[in-house]
């Protein structure tokens, strides 16, 4: 029997079908990482069960502590408005925190690293290599600085240079960072998706690297990622329990 909060992993959902194969091999690894945690999945949109659906029914099942951890590299919208306003109306005998979202974190940068070795780069390769940090994009001015926050501290490790881009709502474009780096003459450039599932802003994103040399795969479920929410929830159910008294 589970002791410890359900944690409940809410996805935005995609009508590619890719994305919810992606999201549940992903919950899979958690719970193969976390046999002691009972974990859930509910989908924003587009996917089944929907995130109150899966609410509803813990509620029924009599389970009262929930962590809900938004699958989400940074804070915009869903993760500041859809989802604390589908958490507030959940059934009010749920005790619901809400993590963090997965990024930033050096095992996110981790993993896009090793995608890119997957995709034929190695470690000499670094100096001489520079990266498109490809993201979804958002209008939120906070997402967006946190995506070239990433870019500069990724730098740091020893790539020739990294550009931030954005698949949609800002800019530049994958197409046109690719193009500035191969202006600055670094001697091949790597384009590194920064998104969790395939879908519709993940394949625009390879559309625009079209003229890149290598193009890495989605961070997906990754044993980086799987860690990654491992330790959102552990960071978010700490003061549900504390609030216990437990």
């Amino acid at each position: 029997m589970f002791r410890k909060p359900v944690l409940l992993v809410i996805a935005h959902g995609s009508r590619d079908p890719r994305h919810a194969a992606t999201v549940h091999a992903l919950v899979r690894r958690v719970r193969a990482l976390r046999p002691d945690v009972r974990v859930e999945t509910g989908f924003l949109d587009f996917n089944i069960p929907s995130v109150q659906g899966v609410l509803e029914s813990l509620a029924t099942e009599g389970v009262r502590e929930v962590v809900a951890l938004p699958l989400l590299l940074t804070r915009a919208f869903h993760a500041k408005a859809d989802i604390p306003a589908v958490l507030r109306d959940a059934p009010p005998q749920l005790r619901i925190r809400q993590a963090e979202v997965l990024g930033p974190s050096p095992l996110l940068l981790s993993a896009l690293e090793r995608r890119l070795y997957e995709a034929g780069l190695t470690p000499a390769d670094k100096s001489s290599t520079g990266v498109v940090l490809a993201s979804a994009g958002s209008t939120d001015p906070e997402a967006i600085a946190v995506i070239a926050d990433i870019a500069r501290e990724w730098r740091h490790t020893g790539w020739c240079a990294v550009r931030p881009a954005f698949a949609s709502a800002a800019l530049p474009r994958t197409e046109d960072a690719v193009r500035e780096l191969r202006e600055m003459g670094c001697s091949r450039v790597a384009v590194a998706p920064y998104v969790l599932a395939p879908g519709f802003l993940p394949d625009r994103i390879a559309r625009g690297a079209v003229d890149a040399d290598v193009l890495g795969d989605v961070l997906g479920a990754s044993a980086e990622v799987a860690r990654v929410l491992v330790e959102r929830y552990e960071a978010a159910r700490r003061p549900v329990l504390a609030a216990l008294g437990a």
